[in-house]
């Protein structure tokens, strides 16, 4: 069933100027589970949020190597990012053997853009449903980029596509202005966080995301499940170590009230003599 006449193609415009089918493809994304990226001057690291299907099924793979120094994750249809993946890595390979030197990334991303633009454009073929968020590291310093079913591609200092995704943005829109001096540590940090913000209270664990790193001195790769599990259990350690201050401040306001009774008169000790049981029942609990 059609939303309306003008989603049947493609290639037909709507009067508002919209291509239906392209807004489709765009919403596809939407559906796939969180991928996040960051970057700094000197590193990018890509998280992905891992879904099954089923409890009896294992997940699908987020994140691919195109090269020694790219990497991409992908949100949307999986196997349309497989494809496009083996594209790129054909791409690299095929410039590393012309001119015996790593293809930039920003001009790999264009060719990316023009392959997802025919799509567009020709009746016969569907948009790619997926985006992809391209990391990579050239002479030009690190970069992240993200490319749209539409063509469309931005280069960002962070950003989170896929379900979910709003509450990880919130969380990178708040800190992004530290992440071009962060180290290398400290960007898979936020990463980490970013990747919680977006499953909304699941708890964070190895077995549920993946995280790669591209940086100077460190080709592409990603970070084995024990790695990721450690470096979760010393930010949750941060975070207990963060909250527990928090507890002795309620008690200190508690002991304040029966401090100020003395100074008050004598109404006020007999409303304080009435409301002993209320300041009593906590205890009980």
């Amino acid at each position: 069933m059609f939303r309306n006449q003008y989603d049947t193609d493609v290639t037909t415009w709507s009067p508002a100027g919209r291509l239906f089918q392209v807004e489709y493809a765009m919403e596809a994304v939407k559906q796939g589970s969180a991928a996040i990226g960051l970057r700094s001057k000197t590193h990018v690291v890509l998280a992905c949020v891992n879904k099954a299907n089923s409890e009896l099924s294992s997940h699908q793979k987020k994140i691919f190597k195109v090269d020694d120094h790219i990497g991409v994750a992908i949100a949307g249809l999986t196997a349309d990012g497989r494809v496009l993946s083996r594209y790129m890595r054909s791409e690299c390979i095929n410039y590393n053997y012309t001119y015996e030197s790593p293809l930039p990334v920003g001009r790999l991303v264009v060719q990316l853009a023009d392959k997802a633009q025919v799509c567009t454009q020709r009746s016969w073929k569907r948009p790619y449903g997926v985006g992809l968020l391209v990391a990579g590291l050239d002479e030009s310093g690190a970069h992240l980029y993200y490319n749209c079913p539409s063509g469309n591609y931005f280069e960002y200092q962070a950003f989170a596509i896929g379900s979910r995704s709003q509450a990880a943005k919130t969380y990178l829109e708040r800190r992004f202005n530290n992440f071009t001096a962060s180290s290398r540590e400290d960007l898979i940090k936020d990463a980490l966080i970013a990747t919680r913000e977006s499953l909304q209270g699941e708890k964070l664990r190895s077995s549920v995301c993946t995280i790669a790193v591209v940086g100077v001195g460190e080709p592409f790769h990603i970070l084995d499940q024990e790695t990721v599990q450690q470096l979760i259990d010393t930010f949750e350690i941060v975070r207990e170590e963060e909250s527990a201050p928090a507890e002795p401040e309620v008690a200190t306001e508690q002991d304040a009230a029966p401090d100020q009774a003395p100074g008050a008169d004598q109404g006020g000790a007999e409303n304080q003599g009435g409301a002993e049981p209320q300041g009593g029942s906590p205890m009980d609990i």
